[in-house]
């Protein structure tokens, strides 16, 4: 039996189960920690690849797929220097608008 296979059994024997979501400020550390983590092990995708594969790129993404910037800064994370992570990180329910970015749809979702 596969994992997804027997997780699924696992939540369908759960029955009725009311359940929570994870707090947004949770999944915004998490995802923080998990780029910084991919981060460690070399450069990520170029930005310009990710946006012709069709990612969701958010606004200060998509100004690196424009301006002339070596690979080596469009390989790099810029959540790391972004004031939605900061936001993200530290507030519940925090005021962050703009598509494709991850924080926001933590927060929005």
């Amino acid at each position: 039996m596969t994992r997804d296979l027997w997780f699924e059994r696992l939540a369908d024997a759960t029955g009725d189960v009311p359940r929570e979501r994870a707090p947004a400020r949770l999944k915004s550390k998490i995802y923080s920690a998990l780029t910084a983590r991919m981060m460690g092990s070399g450069p990520l995708r170029d930005l310009v690849d990710t946006k012709r594969a069709g990612g969701h790129l958010c606004v200060f993404e998509n100004v690196l797929t424009i301006v002339p910037v070596g690979t080596a800064i469009r390989s790099m994370n810029p959540c790391r220097i972004c004031h939605a992570r900061v936001l993200a990180e530290r507030m519940e329910q925090a005021p962050i608008f703009w598509p494709g970015c991850p924080y926001s749809e933590f927060h929005n979702s």
